[in-house]
């Protein structure tokens, strides 16, 4: 809602849900980022989003509605042009003609001009409801439908028209042709309203199967004939301004992508695999605000323990995980804590996925000769407070953070192992001394992505004997977990529309947060086991990846079978 500042912040402090105090560095933190002011309080956790909406309905005697529950009609839907909906931050969902009344949901239903102009235009007693901004962008997407109706028959016309200039020797000419451009538009759109963070495009023997990744999950979502290969890749290729005629090395570029939401960066891998060149496009909203700790999944001790170490002058902070885990979203969320005017703020990354204001972020460029290594050593020239390594992959950029991190910097990276505390030997196989280690890292973050049961399908069901049986020999086969009783109720998503029918929508952090305190600093010099490192960690109040997945389990965020999926990985 676009209230004026001071009327919002009598209201948030009559309601006692903020301090002057909070308001004020709320504020500072809009004005710093961009951000609007309400979308600063929900994102940092100091009022619920779903709370303040109800707050802003009790004042103005309006009601609320959660368009995740409502369907609504493609008649209705259209009735107001998408356009005017995404300018106004309005959705209509209920229209009745017999009764002259059309119900709108809306994020400021202070504007009365939306109204009027509604009124007019539809005929009938426009009643506004009150929405939240999350909410408001489910009943948007509402407009996309059309686009997963007609997406296979825009392919299949598309297609046809693609085989008309096969024949033609020119790659480049093809690639630019306009049948092939709409299929590539066409899947990227469709991906990014169903969610996807990947699309893979897979040659096979006799096709191209493409995927996507949704919440974790690869999902077939259809298959190219296998004489357009060629030409799709050469419009990747374009886009990216990669090399057309090579096939035989890998290629990496990145573009952009328009859509009326924003724009959208696409990060390419192209591999020559048996049957050709696999295409790998990852998806990234430059746009998007940074999540806090507490979106991100952490638990209230985990963050207490993160911005307690993140806020000590040099040292270490490592970050572990597969790939595709989450490891440089959270990484962002810790540099969004630290960005503040009194700082100088250095990145080295391969590649840069998000933009952030204030903060000097350096793209890996091995052709110019820019390498984490390298890279690393001039930016130490720029006079830096606080460095982030997109990933330690060598000796040397192991050798160079820690001698950074002991010379007075605080320095943030990623690093693949299993769970946190093998972070050390893991370090010490590439070379960093024992000695420095145990001087240097102050904490190590472990983390795996699970996917959420939906809240608008979720159900609970008792837990079988059969069930507590398995789940305890499995907990059991897991390094480090203190086997813990079974809840006695589980929960699962049945599948709605909402979801898809998968019963999941979106993800969140499992964490497993490693304070190195001084009794493991003695264990890292005497280079113990990982074992004694863990039971030490264990003692020092660690949780392990898989106890922190049972919390979210025995809470209804997620299902057994997900942490069990995810921490056995």
């Amino acid at each position: 809602m676009h209230l004026a500042e001071s009327k919002l912040k009598i209201l948030l402090q009559k309601s006692g849900l903020v301090t002057a105090d909070v308001f004020d560095s709320a504020k500072e933190e809009s004005m710093r980022s961009g951000q609007t002011l309400t979308n600063v309080l929900i994102g940092r956790g100091d009022i619920p989003e779903e709370y303040l909406t109800e707050l802003f309905g009790q004042n103005f005697g309006m009601k609320t509605v959660d368009l995740r529950k409502v369907v609504i009609p493609t008649e209705v839907l259209e009735m107001v042009p998408e356009t005017y909906a995404k300018s106004k931050g309005v959705v209509l969902f209920e229209h009745d003609a017999g009764k002259k009344l059309a119900k709108l949901a809306m994020l400021d239903p202070l504007d009365y001009d939306a109204q009027e102009f509604l009124r007019e235009k539809l005929g009938v007693w426009v009643e506004p409801y009150i929405t939240t901004p999350s909410i408001l962008k489910f009943g948007l997407k509402q407009y996309k439908k059309k686009i997963g109706e007609e997406f296979n028959k825009v392919i299949s016309e598309n297609i046809e028209k693609t085989f008309s200039v096969v024949g033609e020797p020119d790659i480049a000419k093809m690639a630019e042709a306009v049948p092939i451009v709409a299929i590539l538009d066409n899947v990227i759109e469709h991906a990014v309203v169903l969610g996807a963070s990947d699309i893979h495009f897979e040659p096979l023997a006799q096709e191209i199967l493409v995927r996507y990744r949704i919440d974790g999950i690869m999902q077939e979502v259809l298959s190219l004939p296998k004489p357009i290969a060629p030409i799709l890749v050469a419009r990747v290729k374009v886009l990216t301004g990669l090399l057309i005629d090579e096939h035989r090395v890998p290629q990496d570029g990145r573009f952009r992508f328009e859509m009326e939401e924003g724009n959208i960066d696409v990060r390419v891998n192209i591999m020559p695999v048996f049957h050709g060149e696999k295409v790998e496009m990852r998806i990234l909203k430059s746009s998007a605000r940074p999540l806090t700790l507490s979106e991100l999944g952490l638990s209230d001790q985990g963050v207490k323990i993160v911005e307690s170490e993140i806020l000590k002058p040099h040292g270490m902070i490592l970050v572990t995980g597969p790939t595709g885990h989450g490891k440089t979203t959270t990484l962002y969320a810790i540099l969004h804590i630290l960005n503040t005017p009194k700082v100088n703020i250095t990145t080295i990354e391969d590649p840069i996925e998000y933009e952030v204001a204030r903060i000097n972020q350096t793209q890996v460029n091995t052709k110019a000769g820019i390498t984490f290594a390298n890279g690393l050593r001039s930016l130490l020239r720029q006079n830096p407070d606080i460095i982030m390594i997109g990933e330690i992959r060598d000796n040397e950029t192991v050798d160079i953070s820690v001698h950074a991190a002991l010379t007075g910097h605080l320095v943030l990276s990623s690093l693949h192992t299993n769970d946190a505390p093998t972070a050390i030997p893991r370090l010490l196989d590439m070379g960093a001394p024992a000695f420095l280690l145990a001087s240097t890292v102050n904490m190590v973050i472990a983390q795996r992505l699970v996917r959420r049961i939906c809240t608008s399908c979720v159900v609970s069901y008792p837990t079988s004997a059969e069930m507590k049986r398995l789940v305890t020999a499995q907990m059991s086969t897991i390094p480090g977990v203190v086997v813990k009783s079974i809840p006695a109720r589980l929960f699962r998503g049945k599948g709605c529309k909402v979801c898809g029918g998968s019963g999941f929508h979106g993800q969140i952090g499992v964490f497993e947060v490693f304070r190195v305190s001084d009794a493991i600093r003695e264990l890292i010099l005497k280079l113990s086991p990982v074992n004694e490192i863990r039971k030490q960690a264990a003692k020092d109040g660690m949780r392990s990846m898989f106890e922190d997945g049972l919390d979210k389990v025995e809470k209804g965020i997620t299902t057994i079978e997900e942490v069990l999926r995810v921490v056995r990985e």
